[in-house]
């Protein structure tokens, strides 16, 4: 485990001097099948795989979770080396900010919406840490979760905009064999409140079975997604939008990449889903996620 930026930089800049390239998957910790997929698929493509664990505070609103964001570094360590990654940058908190920021990293064109909308400055925190981690480790590949659709194309902006020599690739979702987006958050749920957040999934799913059926209106999609949710009365939902896919401005019709996004809130715990349309000359492709071959009984 690595703490220290300068100490990271003699580990690439020796793999530099061979050829190697450097992959990089950032986290906030508490690593799930999801990260692990994340970490495989750098491995495939990658000479050093590096996972970034940090819980970075600039991306927690007042009242959040910070304070209870689920910590195991020593799980997440072992977690990562298992699906390939070979080192962690696991750095305290005085090393990425040894002092107040007076920098922030802004990307308002892209974040006045959705989860933007509903917890204000959160992408302000995940650019600014991002920019960091861009310019600190100098990866050449970048590997980010389709689940946060707004975050990756805020991610993949920042690195165009500001020069970054990095790739952004995006992976699909992993699921829970019952369909529910694997998050760290997801342990914050009791029992009634995971089966209701099945709802989020049920209904993405009965939106991209219309749209393969040729229904390709946004409010319809979007009706079909928000009703799931409103159907269980644990949950309340935020919001069920379809979005360009790199610009994230609202659409009324899925007739470019795009995403068709829903959050909804269980208690105290914020959930988020999305399925994707890639549009293409052959038609329309719905990455629906993979759901996890564990059986639902053994499910935590």
């Amino acid at each position: 485990m690595i703490e220290h930026v300068e100490t990271f930089a003699g580990t690439r800049d020796l793999q530099r001097a061979r050829g190697g390239s450097i992959g990089l998957v950032p986290t906030l910790g508490f690593l799930h099948e999801g990260h692990s997929a994340l970490i495989q698929r750098a491995r495939s493509e990658c000479d050093v795989v590096t996972v970034s664990v940090f819980v970075n505070p600039l991306q927690f609103g007042e009242g959040e979770d910070l304070d209870r964001y689920p910590r195991d570094i020593e799980r997440d360590s072992t977690i990562a080396a298992a699906a390939g990654a070979d080192l962690v940058f696991a750095p305290a908190l005085t090393e990425m900010f040894p002092v107040a920021p007076v920098t922030t990293v802004s990307l308002e064109a892209l974040t006045d919406t959705l989860t933007g909308k509903s917890r204000p400055g959160h992408f302000a925190g995940v650019a600014t840490i991002v920019t960091k981690l861009f310019a600190g480790l100098q990866p050449d590949r970048a590997y980010f979760g389709r689940k946060d659709a707004q975050q990756l194309a805020v991610v993949t902006r920042l690195a165009s905009d500001l020069s970054f020599p990095v790739r952004v690739v995006g992976c699909p979702i992993i699921r829970e064999a019952d369909g529910l987006a694997m998050s760290s958050r997801n342990t914050y749920l009791n029992d009634l409140e995971r089966r209701a957040a099945t709802s989020l999934s049920r209904g993405l799913m009965a939106a991209a079975d219309a749209v393969e059926r040729g229904t390709l209106d946004a409010e319809t999609l979007e009706a079909i997604a928000y009703d799931a949710m409103s159907s269980e009365h644990l949950v309340e939902p935020e919001y069920a939008e379809l979005h360009d896919a790199h610009s994230v401005v609202h659409l009324n019709t899925v007739d470019r990449d795009s995403f068709l996004a829903v959050a909804g809130r269980l208690g105290e715990t914020r959930l988020i889903d999305n399925v994707h349309f890639d549009v293409t000359d052959e038609g329309i492709v719905i990455d629906r996620g993979i759901r996890s071959q564990q059986t639902e009984s053994g499910q935590s």
